[in-house]
């Protein structure tokens, strides 16, 4: 039983972290199952950030897809630059995605940009499972001892805490898709660009 149970843990993480929205986090899934089922901890942490994380980098493969079918080519040529700059100093993009994972922000914007940017997820995967392992054990073990019932779990879902990392989750993506890359790195100028979206769609 405990094994079905283990799945579903692996399941939900995965899902809550492939759709192409900003949605509850993936820790609140085991908090839910752990709590509901009394499952071990650690056991809960390891299949959950699994999951999440398989979830991230299927993700960031198919952003590309959606960017080249409704961005510009302009703007595009202009994410495709920003990432092979960050790609030039690894160990810093490591280390960035360690330390973004440690705070209590969603990882769509991190992959997002990684995605339409072209960086391969693959490089990132390994730091930004150490640092959501990390995150998601301080949460799990957090709710653990805090929720007594099943209602709890429910109602943080729609926490201020949900809410307000959705909000910085949004305006980091918009801020990644309208900041013109090329002209403040080389230029060291600041400039946004709103008019990124193609008029004429392809066809499906």
């Amino acid at each position: 039983m405990n094994i079905l149970i283990y799945g579903l843990v692996f399941l939900g993480s995965l899902l809550v972290d492939i759709v192409p929205l900003i949605g509850p986090p993936a820790w609140t899934v085991m908090v839910f199952f752990q709590v509901r089922y009394q499952l071990d901890i650690w056991i809960v942490l390891i299949v959950g950030v699994i999951g999440s994380t398989i979830g991230r980098y299927f993700y960031s493969l198919y952003v590309p897809v959606f960017s080249k079918r409704f961005i510009k080519k302009e703007k595009n040529e202009d994410l495709h630059f920003i990432g092979k700059k960050l790609s030039s100093k690894s160990w810093k993009i490591h280390l960035f995605v360690f330390l973004y994972t440690l705070i209590p922000m969603p990882s769509t914007p991190l992959f997002t940009a990684a995605g339409v940017a072209r960086i391969k997820a693959i490089y990132i995967i390994p730091a930004f499972f150490a640092g959501k392992f990390i995150s998601d054990a301080v949460m799990v073990i957090t709710g653990d001892y805090v929720v007594t019932n099943i209602e709890n779990i429910g109602h943080s879902f729609l926490s201020w805490k949900t809410v307000l990392g959705t909000t910085l989750g949004v305006l980091l993506i918009c801020f990644f898709l309208f900041v013109d890359w090329r002209k403040l790195l080389i230029e060291k100028k600041f400039r946004i660009h709103f008019n990124i979206w193609k008029k004429n769609l392809p066809p499906v």
